[in-house]
């Protein structure tokens, strides 16, 4: 029982190293506004910058995705924080939109190395028989990290001096403490080689991953597009459309999605893996919906509820791809495994992004928005229709806890 209550605590810790790094990569978004002002840039402007973080974590995921695999996850994760690090840097000494590039580049090379090393890392921390809790561990911290980023810089934007500058000087502290715990925290791969050994690898999967992996990647891929856009333009509209400037509230907004995604994942418990998925995208298709709702007619209360809808379909949906990904995956390509859905799952946060920035110019950022929406909803209603037919083919059976 108490090697029980050790595992638990250090699965916690994992899990609160993980959500440090993933709050860096969100704490931008209610700043954007500030910093079109100083440097004066565009909306398509903020979504390449916004996109840039993506393209980075999907460099890093195809070429060192199997790397904490063979030389372990705290030196992996070590080199993350140390790239958080120098991203919180970036922001702090930032003079022109040259920092918020090399800045957004490192904080995607923090998340490309923490993503599936992570996720595994925290995984195997907890006792045995507890890789279910330890799944919605890793996810929760995932999520519930990037939702802690808009709503820390909102607040402090708002309410406390120096914002360009205070956000990102609490970020790296926090960064700092997290170090000394993963220092303190034990390694998890029992046979690892020398990083000279280690060659990148592409994107593959194990026999018996690929039944399961095509409906988990669509389902994440559209997710993460929603989350995508609406973290990259909604602060943007939220100004322009509503008249809503005070950066805490629309950070606030921002990381309602986040928490309502982790609260997602908690109902997967019950609903079992395979229904999440046709489950989540189908909120995820409500989510969409009130969103155009609140586009067509300005109405600020139908954001707030696509945050919320949506980002439980969110939950639903990734909570459920990522347990039966690794379930089915073998403890030495696990991490690799993972990585593979989350380049899947990034790609969604960065062609449609930049796609709706493109859009902005010629049809402002509400028909860009409209736009989105109704590419979204072809394919989550084609995505939720083949998983649907897949789940009727499966026998019979319990919920997957």
């Amino acid at each position: 029982m108490n090697r029980d209550r050790r595992a638990w605590r250090r699965c916690s810790l994992g899990g609160a190293v993980f959500a440090v790094c993933m709050t860096g990569t969100t704490l931008p978004t209610p700043l954007y506004g500030l910093y079109q002002d100083k440097f004066g840039f565009s909306e398509l402007t903020v979504t390449v910058v916004y996109a840039v973080y993506a393209f980075a974590v999907i460099g890093v995921l195809l070429l060192t995705g199997n790397v904490s695999d063979s030389i372990g996850r705290r030196p992996v994760l070590l080199c993350g924080l140390g790239c958080a690090a120098a991203s919180a840097l970036c922001f702090l000494s930032a003079t022109g939109l040259g920092w918020l590039y090399a800045g957004r580049l490192l904080s995607g090379l923090s998340a490309g190395l923490f993503t599936g090393a992570a996720t595994a890392y925290v995984i195997e921390l907890a006792p045995p028989g507890g890789r279910a809790q330890a799944t919605f561990v890793a996810t929760a911290a995932n999520m519930g990290g990037l939702g802690c980023g808009p709503l820390l810089a909102g607040v402090l934007a708002q309410y406390a001096p120096w914002p360009l500058y205070l956000p990102f000087a609490v970020h790296f502290t926090l960064v700092a403490a997290s170090a000394a715990v993963l220092l303190w925290l034990p390694e998890t791969v029992r046979e690892r080689q020398p990083l000279s050994t280690v060659r990148p690898q592409r994107p593959g999967l194990p026999a018996q991953v690929r039944p399961v992996f095509g409906p988990a990647a669509t389902a994440s891929f559209v997710g993460f597009a929603l989350f995508g856009v609406f973290t990259s333009v909604s602060p943007a509209f939220l100004a322009q459309s509503l008249d809503v400037r005070n950066h805490a509230v629309g950070g606030l907004i921002v990381a309602l999605a986040f928490f309502a995604s982790t609260a997602g994942q908690l109902a997967v418990g019950r609903v079992g893996t395979d229904r999440s998925l046709p489950l989540g995208c189908a909120a995820l298709f409500g989510g969409l919906a009130l969103l155009a709702g609140a586009l067509r007619w300005d109405v600020v209360w139908l954001v707030v509820l696509s945050a919320l809808v949506g980002g439980a379909g969110q939950g639903l949906s990734f909570r459920g791809a990522l347990s039966v990904v690794a379930e089915a995956s073998p403890p030495d390509h696990r991490a690799s495994v993972i990585s593979t859905l989350f380049v899947v799952a990034y790609a969604g946060i960065s062609v449609p992004v930049i796609g709706v920035g493109v859009l902005t110019g010629p049809i402002g950022l509400e028909g860009a928005g409209l736009v989105f929406i109704a590419c979204m909803g072809v394919l989550i209603t084609a995505s939720a229709g083949y998983l649907l037919r897949r789940l009727r083919a499966l026998p019979e059976q319990a919920p997957t806890r």
